[in-house]
């Protein structure tokens, strides 16, 4: 019994689709029709093999073959075509037909031709995904500490990873936003002694500037308006495993005096308290700001600089470690078809080299995005070029590109006005926001000062265009 599939049936004699709409209905087979080649090219997605004729008026069987082996290269295509016409089929072949059959035919030889069509097809979609799995596995023996990259960047975090892990010493992570400075603090917490502990983790960039302490030290019951109860903060919270501090570069400096009390002595008081706590912490923090600058601003102060940064770990943008793109792509795909309910197996050539050529500004938080947006809205198992945002050459809108009616496909001028008004901003919006982020080396403050915008309204604009995330990327 033969896998049942859908198959496209495209040719201009009424009677032959008749024929072989009968025969593969038969055999269990859902049939779709096409009167022409431009009707096949627009049915081509969603096909398990196509069954076309060489000769076809507005566009030929040669033209539709083409288009598929570029477009959908598992699904087998299978030519038919008049008696004699050997040297066409031949350059069929060639082309990357799965085969031919000569009218007339018999009913029998096309039973077979589809059996073997149908199996080639099913094949074409298992091996894709084998390749991707295989990929990953090499992928995980290359990276390390669950850190995804092959790169000589990549290779020396592994390498100040492996020696600083188990030590109690406190490590400064600098890089750019999206940059994966979270997955790297938990891969020291991870290999540490301490890994049974608790990985506590705070972005001090969240908490208003009233409230840092508190967060940081807990408070005592009565110790302000709305204190009800006591509660403990995130050093006590941490106690005998690591405290995270996201966004170092945020935190006030009136309190960058207690926090460098609390590191230095292992000791502290509750916001009201008046009992001493000592905690066993290991401390990791993370920005990406240059500290060393705000120093001389005044912003942020030499002694707590000298605390923190006893093991420097600078992690690099995207830009520079292009070579890791590749094994990237892979593993947000997979963790995307788990999220998304999605079978993406794999990326074109094309589109890879576009994604390797692109500056990211957001690092791998915005390749994130970009593939996020991608897989949920491709129809076949393999990201093409024309997937892609516009601005790494893909198609201008999904709404605009795909949307089909009765009538046909729609052309953009058919769009809504707003759509494409709306379309346009956000891209605009997107491209400045995105520039003045790299010229600030990702300070959101500095980036909002350029801008001339609030820093809040900055942070909302940038959570809906989906250049911050509030998952740590791979």
């Amino acid at each position: 019994m033969i896998e049942r599939a859908r198959i496209l049936v495209a040719d201009d004699e009424p009677n032959l689709r008749r024929v072989l709409h009968a025969i593969l209905r038969r055999e269990g087979h859902e049939v779709v029709q096409a009167v022409d080649g431009a009707e096949a090219l627009s049915m081509l997605e969603g096909v398990d093999v196509v069954v076309t004729d060489l000769r076809m008026p507005k566009v030929d069987g040669m033209e539709v073959l083409r288009t598929a082996v570029r477009t959908q290269p598992q699904v087998p295509v299978i030519m038919v075509t008049a008696y004699g016409s050997v040297g066409q089929a031949v350059e069929a072949i060639k082309a990357g037909a799965f085969d031919y059959i000569e009218k007339p035919f018999e009913q029998d030889q096309i039973r077979l031709v589809i059996e073997k069509a149908v199996k080639q097809a099913a094949a074409n979609r298992v091996a894709p995904r084998q390749a991707l799995y295989a990929a990953l596995e090499k992928d995980e023996q290359k990276g390390r500490f669950g850190l995804v990259g092959d790169s000589g960047e990549m290779h020396a975090i592994f390498g100040v990873i492996e020696k600083v892990a188990d030590s109690p010493s406190t490590v400064l992570i600098t890089g750019e936003s999206g940059t994966g400075k979270e997955l790297v603090a938990k891969a020291l917490h991870e290999n540490s002694s301490r890994k049974n502990g608790p990985f506590i983790k705070i972005n001090c960039a969240a908490i208003p500037k009233t409230l840092m302490e508190s967060e940081l030290f807990g408070y005592e019951k009565g110790a302000f308006t709305g204190a009800t109860s006591s509660k403990p903060g995130r050093f006590e919270l941490a106690d005998g495993g690591t405290l995270f501090l996201d966004e170092i570069g945020e935190i006030p400096v009136e309190m960058q005096v207690k926090l460098l009390r609390a590191i230095q002595e292992s000791e502290f008081e509750r916001v009201g308290g008046i009992k001493t706590i000592k905690v066993d912490v290991r401390l990791i923090t993370a920005t990406n700001r240059d500290l060393e600058q705000e120093i001389a601003r005044g912003n942020f102060r030499d002694d707590l600089y000298y605390r923190l940064n006893v093991v420097p770990l600078q992690i690099p943008p995207l830009r520079k470690r292009r070579g890791d793109i590749p094994m990237l792509v892979r593993h947000i795909i997979k963790r995307f078809n788990e999220r998304l309910k999605k079978n993406v197996v794999g990326i074109a050539d094309d589109a890879l080299a576009a994604l390797e050529a692109h500056a990211w500004p957001g690092n791998i938080r915005e390749l994130e995005n970009v593939l996020e947006r991608t897989i949920l809205f491709s129809k076949g198992e393999m990201i093409a070029r024309a997937d892609l945002p516009e601005e790494l050459g893909g198609r201008r809108d999904e709404l605009a590109d795909d949307d089909v009616d009765e009538d046909g496909p729609q052309v953009a001028g058919e769009s809504s006005l707003k759509d494409i008004v709306r379309a346009e901003t956000s891209r605009v919006e997107r491209e400045l926001i995105a520039r003045a982020l790299n010229e600030t080396g990702g300070n959101v403050t500095q980036a909002a000062k350029l801008l001339k915008i609030s820093r809040k309204s900055l942070q909302m604009k940038m959570k809906e265009l989906g250049l911050r995330d509030t998952e740590p990327p791979v």
